[in-house]
């Protein structure tokens, strides 16, 4: 089988087409690297079960293989990269999944698409359950990321009502691990830079806002699952781990893994930052018999030990 990955050289696609490879499947990954990187998927070149097209998803698709499953994970993720790109971002959101829907159409395959926690916004119900409709400031600094997948999200669906397509939307939690950028912007990556150069780690706020962590392979396994199963048509799924956590509870956590010497420094909030963020999973495990696996000490470790790596830390 054939599978088409886009955002391949990210963060988590590129996890994702060692998986599918892995599992023997043939896949074609597209990526313009604006924010992923050939470094990720640099291993895979030479696998003559793996083919790399240096592509941007916002113009028209032309793929002339059959192709039995679409996985559209090319976005700006993180908060620095969809502020440095917003317009780019609605685009690969609007334009990319219109182009990747069409081709889902003319290759009759099945789709799976990456959205986001951030649909629910800042979230009025807790944990927040894949009924929730959302708590969203559609102006907001954050809009162009938070409504380019709900758009996406409403695309998806609208094709698999009026086309018939086999859709599946994966609402996608923080999920951290190796091949996370170490100036990503995020939470963990942050963190871990700062504390293995022993700088102050800054905390947005009070440091009391909660978020979950779910680590890589666990979040693969949960995006694999969703793409193979049979009968899930017009299925929408939260993958994230369900513990919660406070940001300062994180902070002081790798700063005592990563044996630093840091501090920790608190900034003013960030604009339309959820105070809680927690997913419900009860659906993923009940349909995809799929929950997190890794303890976040095990994940975090692992982690810590791949950013040594790329900043050269020697302790």
């Amino acid at each position: 089988m054939k599978v088409l990955i886009t955002g391949a050289a990210g963060f988590i696609g590129s996890h994702l087409c060692d998986r599918f490879l892995k599992e023997g499947f043939y896949v074609i990954g597209l990526d313009n690297f604006l924010t992923g990187s050939p470094d990720n998927i640099a291993h895979l070149f030479g696998n003559k079960n793996f083919r790399f097209i240096e592509y941007d998803v916002t113009n028209y698709i032309y793929i002339p293989d059959d192709i039995d499953i679409i996985l559209h994970f090319a976005c700006p993720a993180s908060p620095v990269d969809y502020l440095k790109h917003p317009i780019h971002t609605m685009k690969v959101d609007s334009l990319g999944t219109l182009h990747t829907l069409g081709l889902a159409k003319r290759k009759n395959a099945r789709y799976i698409f990456a959205s986001t926690s951030e649909v629910y916004g800042d979230p009025q119900i807790h944990p927040q359950p894949e009924t929730y409709w959302g708590n969203v400031n559609p102006i907001g600094i954050r809009s162009v990321y938070d409504e380019a997948k709900r758009f996406s999200e409403a695309m998806s669906m609208a094709y698999h009502r009026e086309h018939g397509i086999d859709v599946r939307i994966a609402r996608i939690f923080n999920t951290y691990g190796e091949r996370m950028r170490t100036d990503d912007g995020r939470v963990i990556p942050n963190f871990i830079s700062q504390a293995l150069e022993n700088r102050d780690l800054t905390i947005y706020g009070d440091g009391m806002q909660t978020r979950s962590f779910c680590y890589i392979d666990d979040m693969v396994d949960g995006i694999f699952l969703l793409a193979v199963k049979e009968n899930l048509n017009g299925e929408v799924f939260n993958l994230g781990n369900p513990e919660e956590h406070t940001i300062i509870e994180i902070a002081r956590k790798i700063i005592h893994m990563a044996e630093s010497n840091s501090g920790i420094t608190f900034l003013p909030p960030l604009e339309d930052d959820p105070k809680k963020r927690c997913p419900d999973i009860s659906k993923a495990e009940s349909i995809l018999g799929w929950k997190p696996k890794i303890s976040l000490d095990e994940g975090l470790e692992n982690t810590i030990q791949y950013f040594k790596l790329k900043l050269n830390i020697k302790k």
